[in-house]
């Protein structure tokens, strides 16, 4: 099977899933600036074949980080991006929040993600994100800067699809795949 056919597989499985965007900026939530971040990952979800059924902005603040990620998940969203609060700031408190309401981690995700980044750009090892589960949703921590977010998703972005198959019960059989 070519990677392209690998890719368009992954779409379609992606298709019957829902998502949530989540910025997390002090700024973006007082409306002093627009946000990016969000639409950019909106878009990108949408051509991998997610439905979005949410967006949302709000403060570096952890409660509130934490409560937007419980909502989504309440929602039964399978995957949940968040962009923002992943740098050494000490505002950034986005993979506090993510590893409080998560009850297991899926550290490989956030792994690749800079691994993949270490090739663009040094700074790469100073992102803090993480990954994990809550209840039957995948919860995914992305850099705040528009291209930052989307390199980084994108290089896990085939992956998640089958996480979230496995997640949800799917038939998926990593065996099957040689992995």
């Amino acid at each position: 099977m070519s990677h392209g056919e690998t890719d368009k597989q992954q779409a379609t499985a992606s298709e019957a899933y829902t998502a949530v965007v989540i910025t997390v900026s002090d700024r973006c939530s007082r409306k002093e600036r627009e946000d990016a971040s969000g639409p950019a990952l909106v878009a990108l979800l949408g051509e991998r074949g997610y439905r979005v059924v949410a967006t949302r902005v709000v403060p570096d603040e952890q409660p509130q980080i934490e409560a937007a990620i419980r909502a989504a998940a309440e929602r039964d969203a399978a995957l949940v991006l968040t962009t923002g609060g992943t740098g050494l700031s000490p505002r950034d408190v986005t993979p506090e929040a993510t590893a409080a309401v998560c009850t297991r981690m899926a550290p490989g995700i956030p792994e690749a993600m800079r691994a993949a980044s270490m090739a663009i750009t040094p700074h790469a090892c100073l992102s803090r994100e993480v990954a994990g589960i809550l209840d039957r949703t995948l919860v995914v921590n992305l850099p705040g800067s528009p291209k930052a977010a989307i390199e980084n998703v994108s290089a896990v972005i085939g992956p998640i699809a089958h996480g979230i198959e496995m997640l949800r019960g799917g038939q998926a059989d990593c065996a099957a795949e040689g992995h």
